[in-house]
């Protein structure tokens, strides 16, 4: 079971894959969770786009969309991340970009793990889970 990247005619490389990947994979065990198989797959807005609609039925520009095949704890699926739309929120939150992707990289996951963010309380939750692992990330404390 792996986590693998993929890039779909995007110029954006991930820095210190390897170091991410063994990141993600103690986020999943520390959420009581196994990894199965879990990709990867940053493309542009446009394909963004085109997936919200059509499985979501969002006709918007996201971020990050993750698609669940897990079962049980297993923790297997897919999580699309738009490289522009990231690059947007970087900036708008006054982030680097790095920081921003491994952002949306552990949200996607966390949705794999369970977690929702529809509506307000089940969204605090959330995001204070992705961004106390994020400061774990940056402080190398994991």
């Amino acid at each position: 079971m792996s986590i693998r990247v993929h890039y779909d005619n995007v110029k954006f490389r991930l820095k210190r894959s390897g170091e991410v990947r063994r990141f993600l994979e103690k986020v999943i065990g520390e959420e009581n969770r196994i990894l199965g198989d879990l990709v990867f797959i940053f493309t542009g807005d446009e394909e963004m786009i085109k997936i919200n609609r059509k499985f979501l039925e969002h006709d918007y520009y996201t971020d990050v969309i993750s698609f669940d095949y897990g079962e049980g704890n297993r923790i297997s699926g897919e999580i699309y991340i738009g490289c522009g739309t990231v690059k947007e929120n970087a900036a708008l939150y006054r982030v680097s970009y790095t920081e921003e992707v491994i952002r949306v990289m552990i949200h996607g996951l966390l949705h794999l793990c369970g977690y929702r963010d529809s509506n307000g309380k089940d969204r605090k939750k959330m995001i204070d889970r992705q961004e106390k692992w994020l400061e774990k990330y940056k402080e190398g404390k994991w």
